[in-house]
């Protein structure tokens, strides 16, 4: 079943985003590795402190407008209710792979022979 999530990141020096996605893992990474210019990767937001699942994107949606028109002292809230160390909440996770090129087509060491790139 298909979930999404309402989250949030933060920076070192206390900056937040609140988003929403439909594949945590993933978007975090982007936040992580920097790899989609904007926002977080100009403030270097980095660190999920906070989500939640929603059954519906409508739902997920409508969370991450509510927690968007709060103050910053109720998201401050709503972070340490659940994670009173701020602590990374995907430090467990797996790596995210580095960004690849689009003519990045066999990662190294797969054993593709090079020659048969352009017959895929």
């Amino acid at each position: 079943m298909k979930q999404f999530h309402v989250y949030i990141m933060a920076s070192r020096n206390g900056v937040l985003y609140v988003g929403m996605t439909n594949d945590l893992e993933r978007r975090v990474g982007q936040h992580k590795t920097q790899s989609v210019p904007g926002f977080t990767s100009r403030y270097r937001v980095e660190r999920l402190v906070f989500f939640e699942a929603f059954p519906t994107a409508l739902q997920a949606i409508a969370a991450e407008k509510r927690i968007k028109g709060w103050r910053r002292e109720k998201e401050i809230k709503l972070i340490e209710s659940l994670n009173p160390t701020w602590r990374d909440l995907s430090e467990d996770w797996v790596e995210p792979d580095p960004p690849r090129h689009s003519n990045d087509r066999h990662p190294e060491g797969s054993g593709s022979d090079p020659r048969d790139l352009g017959r895929e």
